[in-house]
């Protein structure tokens, strides 16, 4: 691994949420359980989750475009940009999504950025009572060199 720097997530957290269609109440109860840590950062969401996240709970939610309408996208490029700082995606894994692609693309661009991702309720549960969640933390951004010799078979 070569390391080719940092990049800082600051006490206040810029947190993307993301919910297929069968989630969405998943969404909304943990949001509310979780009303008093997420009001002390601040939060994304694409369009339909967004809106039901902040109507449901009095949060405010910045929306970006519903999903499979590039949401996932957006917010794709806001983390390569080094504007999202933690991804809750609750997924369906039992539903084919029509944008599926897009899907993967948020996860895959989360992982070569390093951010972190809760893809379920446990996950998000463990990551925001995390006592990283209250610091500053330098994540490390790092990529194997992979050279044509390393691709031959």
């Amino acid at each position: 691994m070569t390391t080719f720097g940092t990049l800082p997530i600051h006490v206040t957290k810029n947190i993307a949420l993301v919910a297929h269609d069968h989630m969405k109440d998943d969404m909304i109860e943990w949001v509310t359980f979780n009303k008093g840590t997420l009001s002390h950062h601040k939060l994304f969401g694409t369009g339909t989750t967004a809106g039901m996240v902040s109507q449901a709970t009095g949060l405010k939610v910045i929306p970006f475009k519903s999903g499979p309408f590039g949401g996932d996208l957006q917010i794709g490029a806001k983390i390569a940009e080094g504007d999202i700082d933690l991804v809750i995606f609750l997924w369906d894994p039992m539903s084919a999504q029509p944008h599926d692609p897009d899907v993967k693309a948020l996860l895959r661009i989360a992982t070569v950025w390093n951010i972190p991702v809760a893809t379920n309720r446990a996950s998000a549960d463990f990551i925001i009572s995390s006592p990283l969640m209250d610091t500053a933390y330098e994540r490390k951004l790092s990529y194997k060199q992979r050279t044509v010799k390393d691709m031959e078979v």
